[in-house]
């Protein structure tokens, strides 16, 4: 009996390393909710995610940071079945607030029920890659002593286009598109048209919101009127807090006319530009339906909608 009982021990533990434990606890419809934050780089996403961390405590929910090996925005076929099962089961880090700089992953593949809200945010690509390079470079604010891949390079990004270099390349405008297309092979071959109306698709259909980092505090004040479960307070700690504006590139230097006019030339810049623009006309066509804005200050509209002739009448 103590052999068998030992055996039992043994199974009970191994399903727990295996597939965690095991979920036998019934959550509220309210807080059976995870959203994504699939953060691009250099897009004020340490900013936002911090407002996610104070805040998480106090509305009670949980933020998971995605850590992905080099970076890489591109999982696994085993990784994705990995995450997905995480993220639908793992009951007691719900609700949950994930972040990690990885490409859109489509939940419904994997035959999930209920998937999880999707949101993020894009900023002018020139300006993304101006301070994506001075960043490898200069490193920021936040970690100061870090050192960083290019420490060392003093050439400014001007220079480095004018020399044709590959660190200012047209090429690597290529990331706001196939992060948003996914995880398919085309989303990540640099150019293609396909990828660019797949995230065009995705950003309408498969996110919740997905805001500009040029108004990045409209962004925060629109997610914490629609979901007050995780946002609530994030507008005032946005406007207060000393965590709002972190993460300033150092030594960065504005290109020139020229330099910016060079790479609007290219294919690349054209696509990543469209797609900049078709999300900020989106999110701006979201904010003006739920706004106001009244002596210079924005304030949301109240419910805009009610029930009526419902029938039969009760008694």
């Amino acid at each position: 009996e103590r052999a068998i009982a030992r055996h039992e021990v043994r199974e009970i533990e191994q399903r727990h390393t295996v597939d965690g434990p095991r979920q036998d606890v019934t959550l509220d419809e309210e807080d059976d909710v995870v959203i994504i934050y699939n953060r691009v780089p250099k897009t004020a996403s340490t900013s936002f995610t911090n407002i996610a961390y104070d805040l998480c405590a106090k509305n009670k929910y949980h933020v998971l940071h995605i850590n992905t090996t080099k970076n890489n925005p591109v999982m696994s076929l085993q990784d994705q079945v990995r995450f997905v099962k995480n993220v639908t089961s793992w009951k007691e880090r719900k609700p949950g607030f994930y972040h990690g700089h990885i490409s859109y992953l489509d939940f419904a593949k994997f035959g999930v029920k209920k998937k999880p809200i999707y949101i993020n945010v894009i900023r002018d690509p020139i300006e993304r890659l101006v301070s994506y390079y001075y960043f490898l470079r200069f490193g920021d604010d936040y970690r100061p002593g870090l050192r960083r891949r290019k420490q060392g390079d003093k050439k400014t990004f001007d220079e480095c286009v004018a020399a044709g270099g590959s660190d200012c390349a047209p090429e690597k405008l290529w990331l706001q598109i196939p992060f948003f297309c996914g995880h398919s092979s085309e989303c990540w071959n640099v150019g293609s048209r396909w990828a660019l109306e797949q995230a065009k698709y995705n950003l309408i259909n498969e996110y919740f919101l997905v805001g500009v980092t040029e108004e990045l505090e409209d962004f925060i004040m629109l997610l914490e009127a629609a979901l007050p479960r995780f946002f609530r307070g994030a507008t005032e700690l946005y406007r207060t807090g000393k965590k709002s504006h972190l993460r300033k590139t150092t030594e960065k230097k504005l290109p020139t006319k020229e330099t910016i006019a060079k790479l609007q030339q290219s294919e690349i810049w054209k696509m990543e530009n469209e797609f900049y623009e078709f999300a900020l006309e989106q999110f701006q066509f979201v904010r003006a339906h739920a706004v106001r804005e009244k002596d210079g200050e924005l304030y949301i509209l109240a419910q805009n909608f009610f029930y009526e002739k419902i029938y039969p009448k009760s008694n």
